[in-house]
């Protein structure tokens, strides 16, 4: 049986410095996500597309996503599987190429997920987990570009 799960943001942007998009290096990229009942997260472009380092770009919020959804995806494997985990964490990388024309997309994501256990002698596990996590997890299934994980001791 299907469910359907609906989503609701709000993307405002805020870097009118006063000209609008009267030309590219005009305005700033700055802008804000929100939802309703949530810290709101300041966004920009990637400085490499005069954003702001400071703020979150689009490209890292989607490493992040794909890394949140792969650690919530594991945990709930290794709580299926009788699995102690004490400590999660995850450097995700990502490559994209951009093309001539100014469009892009993203090559690949590899997770670098960080794995402690209660008892160690389960680690044995944990590659049969991640793969399982992989495999349910929403947001790999819904990017056209491979996702791996390779796990780090």
């Amino acid at each position: 049986m299907s469910k359907s799960h609906r989503y609701e943001v709000s993307v405002t942007w805020t870097g009118n410095t006063g000209t609008g998009t009267s030309g590219y290096r005009d305005y700033s990229r700055a802008h804000d996500v929100t939802a309703a009942g949530k810290e709101p997260i300041a966004g920009s472009a990637d400085p490499t597309f005069r954003g702001d380092p400071a703020r979150w770009n689009p490209e890292e919020l989607l490493l992040t996503a794909l890394s949140q959804c792969h650690m919530l995806s594991f945990l709930h494997e290794c709580a299926r599987a009788k699995v102690v985990v004490t400590a999660y964490s995850d450097q995700p990388t990502g490559t994209m190429t951009t093309t001539a024309d100014g469009s892009g997309s993203f090559d690949e994501v590899v997770l670098h997920p960080r794995v402690a256990l209660a008892d160690p002698s389960q680690a044995g596990l944990l590659d049969e987990l991640h793969e399982r996590a992989h495999k349910v997890c929403f947001i790999a299934n819904s990017v056209n570009f491979p996702v791996r994980h390779e796990p780090r001791p």
